[in-house]
């Protein structure tokens, strides 16, 4: 009886490993929540890795009609403008958007607001800015300060309901959506069968289980200045996210603004930043970009390394020709390629 169950153990051994080394490279892209998504994973056959693909992308575009606020059929949309008849009124919805929600109000409370999807009315505002290269109005601005407030947000998981303090008031998940959604689409293909797989979304990247014959996968990130080589990581089942002014920012009067604005000032940040974090999963890396965008540089590098398995590096000028301040987590370096030097 042993025999046989040890035949039969290594019959399936070997059978698991067969599947395992005849499966193949798949690639698979399309645009969704305002940008290009590509996703690569590992399957038995086209069909297998075709189904996956598309379970995946259909879980993301699910998700961009939860927490859009470019749609105004989206379900966060219609809370808002339901909030606008209703100021304060709580309102029930869906296990997706309070969940996002949730994950969204942990990281504001950690970074004191550096974090703040209220923020939507100053992106607004600033989203013009950048269109028409002028300085928002400071009427505007001021009115649309009013307006930003993580602890205006009551949310009550045991009814499922949100409740927002200010009529008005616009949720903007653009610094955690993306990360969220490929958390959500990695489930997918797992569930399916392929979690040898990467979804890219703009500066977020989520992998899985490493791909065959190999013991991570390599994923490169951009640098501060064009100038500046790219970086190497080695990452599974992990997140990194980067978020910088490198393609993404507006000059007026001589002052360079990023597309990134911080909820205190209402301002679009100033001077060069690159932030680059990894954390278990995708929504921690995105949102957490944010917050060393935003804060003071050994500020930030506190808020995250108190986030289980978070780790970031900064690198920031005040101008093109001023010297670069490097702040780095001592967990960073064991995820480039090659080791830093010490």
């Amino acid at each position: 009886m042993r025999t046989i169950l040890a035949a039969l153990y290594i019959i399936g051994f070997s059978a698991a490993l067969h599947a395992q080394e005849t499966r193949v490279r798949h690639e698979f892209r399309e645009i969704h929540m305002g940008t290009e998504w590509r996703m690569v994973l590992y399957a038995p056959d086209k069909l297998a890795a075709e189904r996956a693909s598309k379970a995946a992308f259909a879980r993301v575009a699910e998700l961009e009609l939860v927490m859009s606020d470019y749609n105004p059929k989206s379900e966060l949309m219609r809370a808002c403008l339901k909030n606008d008849a209703e100021p304060g009124k709580p309102i029930r919805i869906s296990a997706d958007l309070l969940d996002v929600l949730n994950k969204s109000e942990t990281i504001a409370k950690s970074s004191n607001g550096a974090f703040d999807i209220s923020v939507g009315p100053l992106v607004k505002l600033w989203r013009v800015a950048r269109k028409i290269k002028e300085l928002p109005n400071a009427k505007d601005l001021s009115a649309a300060q009013e307006l930003v407030g993580y602890q205006m947000i009551k949310l009550d998981p045991n009814a499922s309901t949100l409740s927002l303090a200010k009529p008005k008031m616009r949720l903007d998940f653009g610094g955690i959506g993306k990360g969220y959604a490929a958390d959500a689409a990695l489930e997918v293909l797992k569930k399916l069968g392929c979690p040898q797989a990467l979804i890219a979304a703009s500066g977020d990247i989520t992998v899985g289980d490493a791909p065959p014959d190999k013991d991570a996968w390599d994923v490169e990130i951009a640098s501060i200045t064009q100038d500046q080589p790219a970086r190497q990581l080695k990452l599974v089942n992990a997140s990194v996210s980067t978020s910088g002014d490198l393609f993404q920012h507006v000059e007026i009067a001589g002052v360079r603004y990023s597309h990134l604005v911080d909820p205190k000032t209402g301002l679009g940040l100033t001077g060069r930043r690159s932030a680059t974090v990894i954390a278990p999963k995708g929504w921690q890396a995105d949102a957490l970009t944010k917050v060393a965008s935003v804060m003071e540089p050994n500020k930030a590098k506190t808020v995250i390394e108190s986030d289980p398995g978070a780790t970031m590096v900064l690198v920031a000028k005040e101008s093109d020709d001023a010297k670069e301040t490097v702040v780095e987590s001592a967990g960073f370096a064991k995820y480039l390629v090659p080791p830093a030097k010490k």
